[in-house]
């Protein structure tokens, strides 16, 4: 559970495999952006419905001295996919082929955060160290989670066809058991051809050639050319000044403006002496107001409309928490739905922290395994519309609209802390949770973790857009709000509707606390 160490390093991961991959690289001397690469690339392997290599990642790097630095690894849509690709059909679908229309990006991300490190005085270990965990769990093989099993169950009717679902996640065509052994070796030869040539030879040169191969023969708008055109993008994050410090974000084509908004928004109101009511009442109408902006202005950076920055100022910050009901909830819609991702944060003996995200979208993606690769392919173009009118219509080199984001603050304690979940709509608002019970209401940060959360709207594995609380509040707690008007749902306790949560803070001594969520197969690792 909590883990509190002196200053050598810790990792946080929802699994823990990934988590001991990122300690072992730390105690050979690697720095936190190289033990997260370990951590990514094992975990890709070992929570392979959650996320993979043929997704996208998110980085949010923030070293002990200077500015945060944000890396957008994120793909665009094929040229092949345009809106005559898709005739006849009225949004693209969630599985299968045509869900697959974006560039996998999460290896650039990889890639881009070592050049980095390297910039830093990193570069001790080899690739191939990196990655050696991750190429042993695929090819000797893992158990599978109740995680894994429980998901392949609930999706198999719709993903038993897809091209090759049934071959890399069934055992003898039936659904694997919890605990039973799990092998993927083609994804292992992938991962040692990338071991070997470098993580760039994903996008460019033989790897390249056969992965377009694979692509065009099972019929996915991607090229070798959409391919070698990819890179990932360093970003300036957005940065919230809160009363309590800094604290930094995603920027576009990310929801991380959401997830700064509404903490701008409840910093506000007030919220250290805030009952439970209150509390979980006051964010969740930010949350609403913050979800506003983000479907008004969030797409592709290149076609946003203001700089988002400017919505993140205390003027319009102080105006949305006024017009917030304190005793009444406001109308609500829809939300942009679930995503199954995983965290991860990593903090270095040097104080050198790395807030992390990867995702293929929905479970298991598109469901499109690639016959040679063994590459999952994530269906995140699927958050693309196909109205040529709307914010996030479909167009080739097109970036879709992301529920990712990697979450770090310098407190003004002299204290940094990285923190994050998967879970779509869910993301800001654990975060907004974890940071308000631990920051704000002096929660342990375990217990932050630990503690019932909620969820407005829909994400992993949930069909409705009510209000949702997992048993463990009370029902005085439920009743409250009912009265203030919420359509209020129960979830069971520690549902993993809620996220996999996980936070590291290292304080001004340089003690490291780390602590990470039960809703995962997760560990807070440190030494």
């Amino acid at each position: 559970m909590q883990s509190n160490m002196a200053p050598s390093g810790m990792a946080v991961t929802p699994h823990h495999l990934a988590s001991e991959s990122a300690l072992s690289v730390l105690r050979h001397g690697g720095n936190a952006i190289e033990a997260m690469v370990a951590a990514a690339s094992t975990i890709a392997v070992v929570y392979p419905h959650m996320n993979g290599i043929g997704g996208d990642g998110f980085w949010l790097i923030v070293p002990p001295e200077g500015e945060p630095l944000a890396i957008d690894a994120s793909g665009s849509a094929g040229q092949k996919a345009t809106l005559d690709f898709y005739a006849g059909h009225t949004h693209i679908p969630h599985r299968g082929p045509l869900a697959a229309l974006t560039v996998p990006g999460t290896l650039s991300g990889w890639d881009e955060a070592l050049t980095y490190s390297a910039s830093l005085g990193g570069g001790s270990l080899p690739l191939s160290r990196l990655l050696a965990d991750a190429i042993r769990y695929a090819s000797d093989g893992i158990p599978v989670t109740q995680s894994q099993a429980s998901a392949t169950q609930s999706k198999y009717p719709e993903l038993v066809d897809v091209s090759g679902f049934a071959e890399t996640f069934l055992v003898e065509g039936k659904v694997p058991q919890a605990g039973s052994r799990f092998c993927q070796p083609r994804l292992a030869r992938t991962l040692t051809r990338l071991a070997t040539d470098g993580l760039d030879s994903f996008y460019r040169g033989a790897l390249a050639e056969q992965i377009a191969s694979e692509m065009h023969e099972l019929g996915l708008p991607l090229t070798a050319a959409d391919l070698a055109a990819h890179r990932a993008r360093r970003r300036v994050p957005l940065r919230l000044a809160h009363s309590q410090g800094e604290v930094f974000n995603m920027t576009p084509p990310t929801q991380g403006l959401v997830s700064l908004a509404i903490l701008g928004i409840t910093d506000h109101l007030e919220m250290a002496q805030a009952t439970e009511v209150q509390t979980i009442h006051r964010i969740v109408e930010a949350t609403k107001k913050a979800f506003g902006l983000r479907d008004r202005y969030i797409t592709d950076p290149r076609h946003v409309t203001l700089p988002v920055q400017s919505l993140l100022e205390q003027t319009p910050l102080e105006a949305l928490a006024a017009s917030i009901d304190e005793s009444r909830a406001a109308p609500w819609g829809k939300g942009k739905g679930p995503g199954d991702t995983v965290w991860m944060g990593v903090v270095d003996k040097n104080g050198l922290a790395v807030s992390f995200i990867q995702s293929i979208y929905h479970e298991f993606g598109s469901g499109v395994v690639l016959p040679e690769s063994g590459v999952l392919l994530q269906n995140r173009g699927a958050a693309f519309s196909l109205d040529p009118d709307h914010l996030l219509t479909l167009v080739p080199g097109k970036q879709p609209f992301h529920t990712l984001n990697p979450a770090a603050a310098r407190l003004k304690d002299g204290s940094t802390m990285v923190y994050g979940t998967m879970g779509g709509d869910g993301q800001p608002q654990t975060q907004a949770a974890i940071f308000t019970r631990h920051i704000l209401q002096n929660m342990p940060l375990q217990a932050a973790v630990c503690a019932p959360r909620w969820l407005l709207g829909r994400t992993w594995g949930q069909a409705s857009d009510s209000l949702k609380l997992e048993r463990g509040f009370s029902d005085e707690t439920w009743q409250a709000l009912l009265d203030l008007g919420h359509e209020v749902e129960w979830l069971p306790g520690l549902s993993e509707a809620t996220g996999h949560a996980g936070a590291i803070v290292r304080h001004p001594n340089g003690m490291l606390e780390g602590a990470f969520d039960p809703r995962s197969n997760g560990s807070a690792a440190g030494f």
